[in-house]
């Protein structure tokens, strides 16, 4: 993982743009008749018929497979090599927020590459991602179903999660002609948007009230945006805020962080797997062929940790059929590989060049750090992601 790449250039696409998701791939060339030497086709790394598997992660040349609505830009070697140099982010303990408050409504402060710095160099940035780090730490080597000690906290969120997912019952797709963003989705949001303040209230204690006003932009946005009904790593990333925000008013403690990973972020996976099938979400500027997934980071993340140190299953047991069918209920990763199969046929190598090389990394300790280091550099390193992220008196600009 230390090897990962990713292309640096995320951009949002307007919802109009037509495209066909994943489907008729066709290699544009002929593999050649001559036994192969190396394993891998030379124009678009696939692998070859009947070799052997590379034993060493090498990012292969530009696959033929095309994201769905821009060409595939490979990776900057130099934004590469800068991921491989960084170091890994290390976990960090959430301080509650002391009083006097000052919720207010909170607001985008990001629109350069300099306020990317400023956001990393500030105390709410380092805080944002040693939460998260946090999280990651409090999985390793457990299972999903393992107990969990579960605060009332932890079960209002569920509850409050649960009826998100009954709302999506409730608002089926409507009959439309184009193939992705089902305009259903808006309804289902603006039932969300109109509970959302109620539903953050019953978490909170009576003093705490006021905060409502910071927590409910984060929770609206982590669930995609209803004007281009897409979904991304950026509205994930909002979800992780609105979390850390519960942890920075004391809410959330570290003896529930996890049940916030085993619990909480799983019905929250589960609740956006929905949408996303239900609703044919774009994916918010996707990285198509060169990113990770088209929707999600985080898990991938999580579902590493839980798995470090593992008996039997390594990086590469993603290639097994049985192991992602018996174990995918149990761990983040293989739950979040047997999905990108199930939605994406086709070649594994072609669609999701980046998992195939993680899956050559020899231990899930280096694709954890390696994947950390990624989240930061290629999720909230990125202007394009955070020009939508939101400051208030919780997460503070430039402090």
């Amino acid at each position: 993982m230390e090897d990962s790449h990713h292309h640096p250039n995320d951009t949002h696409h307007h919802p109009d743009d037509t495209h066909h998701h994943h489907s008729n791939e066709t290699h544009q060339h002929q593999h050649s008749s001559s036994p192969p030497t190396s394993g891998t086709c030379c124009k678009c790394g696939g692998p070859t018929t009947f070799a052997p598997p590379a034993p060493i992660p090498i990012f292969s040349p530009p696959p033929t497979y095309r994201p769905i609505r821009a060409p595939a830009i490979p990776p900057d070697p130099n934004s590469t090599r800068a991921i491989i140099l960084t170091p890994v982010p290390q976990a960090q303990k959430v301080p509650i927020l002391p009083p006097p408050y000052d919720f207010h409504t909170p607001t985008k402060r990001i629109h350069s590459a300099d306020d990317i710095r400023r956001f990393h160099d500030s105390f709410s940035g380092k805080n944002f991602l040693g939460f998260v780090v946090a999280l990651s730490e409090s999985i390793r080597g457990h299972k999903i179903s393992d107990e969990c000690h579960q605060s009332p906290t932890i079960l209002s969120i569920l509850s409050i999660l649960d009826t998100l997912t009954l709302l999506a019952d409730e608002t089926p797709r409507v009959p439309q002609s184009a193939r992705y963003g089902n305009v259903a989705y808006r309804t289902w949001h603006e039932k969300v948007s109109i509970s959302a303040e109620s539903l953050i209230l019953k978490l909170l204690p009576e003093n705490l009230h006021p905060a409502a006003v910071e927590l409910v932009p984060y929770f609206g946005d982590s669930f995609g945006n209803a004007s281009r009904i897409d979904y991304g790593t950026g509205h994930e990333t909002n979800f992780a805020a609105w979390l850390y925000c519960l942890a920075r008013l004391g809410v959330i403690g570290e003896e529930d962080y996890p049940a916030v990973v085993a619990r909480v972020f799983v019905k929250y996976l589960e609740l956006m797997r929905k949408l996303q099938l239900l609703y044919c979400l774009e994916p918010a500027g996707s990285h198509g062929v060169w990113g990770l997934d088209d929707y999600h980071f985080l898990p991938f993340i999580f579902g590493s940790s839980q798995l470090i140190d593992h008996k039997y299953m390594k990086p590469k047991s993603i290639h097994n059929q049985d192991i992602l069918e018996n174990f995918s209920n149990e761990y983040l990763y293989l739950a979040c590989i047997a999905f990108v199969k199930k939605v994406k046929k086709g070649v594994f190598a072609e669609h999701s060049p980046m998992l195939d090389d993680i899956s050559g990394v020899p231990n899930w300790n280096k694709v954890n750090s390696g994947l950390l280091k990624m989240y930061k550099a290629e999720v909230l390193e990125k202007v394009p992601i955070m020009q939508h992220f939101l400051f208030g008196s919780i997460i503070k600009w430039y402090v």
